[in-house]
């Protein structure tokens, strides 16, 4: 398949994969891949005309792009360009978008947080790293990366919805393996009503629960693959990130990933 996976790995796993577009031909036409992946291009030198539909976006250093597997792109470049190009799962963006974004082009990344999302990219294409670090950190970009397209598609966000977000998911994030952890707890910690917290998720497309669970769902994901944690039971890790028994874990973890807690300690073993 004549894809952007022809450049050279900076760093790959199971999950995500990190590659340095290069080309010094002028007039050069890449189309994007057809699996089941979003792509995200960020510009390093040079540019790339986005082509979709009769549209098109210019993708310049400072900005990036976000593609879905249904969008039916090509990128031309008209001068010699170099771009990282980041592959992350479909189920890892679904859910976080409206459906429809099927191309998010030109987004800012020279401030704010666009910025540290660049940053983010660039300094994982630069510093090796092992498999469970790299899929975490790249966990960690695809989530600001949702946010900073969701900011692009959201209309402002009534008050100060769109910092109440931002300040649950960090809550969220720091205690998820908290056990008694819930959208009320979490509402008189931070002092505000659940009802403000209620409204600015829907904005997300989520709920407090919804995000609780995925948030520890992860945790438990990053566990599973680190050697450190292997002799740690199912039970023991079940209990240890809020659930209720092993069988709600694996309940949980099937339907968010595809496959058992069991299975994936097995498969990252057998690496």
């Amino acid at each position: 398949m004549d894809d952007f996976l022809g450049g050279p790995v900076r760093q790959s796993s199971s999950a995500y994969r990190l590659v340095l577009y290069r080309s010094d031909r002028a007039d050069h036409v890449r189309p994007v891949g057809t699996d089941d992946a979003y792509r995200f291009l960020l510009p390093l030198e040079g540019e790339l005309l986005v082509l979709r539909d009769g549209g098109r976006a210019r993708l310049r250093p400072g900005t990036g792009g976000l593609l879905s597997p249904a969008a039916r792109v090509r990128v031309v470049q008209h001068r010699p360009a170099r771009a990282l190009v980041m592959t992350i799962p479909a189920h890892e963006v679904d859910g976080r978008l409206h459906p429809e974004a099927a191309l998010a082009a030109d987004l800012d990344l020279s401030a704010g947080l666009g910025r540290v999302v660049a940053d983010m990219v660039r300094a994982v294409g630069d510093e090796p790293l092992p498999e469970p670090q790299f899929d975490a950190a790249c966990d960690r970009i695809t989530e600001l990366l949702c946010l900073v397209v969701a900011g692009g598609q959201r209309p402002p966000a009534p008050g100060h919805l769109a910092q109440v977000e931002a300040v649950v998911r960090r809550y969220v994030r720091e205690h998820a393996t908290d056990p008694g952890l819930t959208g009320a707890a979490m509402a008189q910690d931070l002092g505000w009503s659940l009802r403000q917290i209620q409204l600015a998720l829907q904005r997300a497309g989520t709920t407090p629960r919804d995000l609780i669970r995925e948030e520890r769902l992860r945790v438990v994901r990053d566990r599973l693959r680190n050697p450190l944690d292997r002799d740690v039971t199912i039970t023991d890790l079940a209990h240890a990130t809020g659930f209720s028994s092993a069988s709600a874990l694996s309940h949980a973890f099937r339907r968010r990933y595809g496959v058992t807690p069991r299975d994936l300690r097995r498969l990252t073993a057998s690496r």
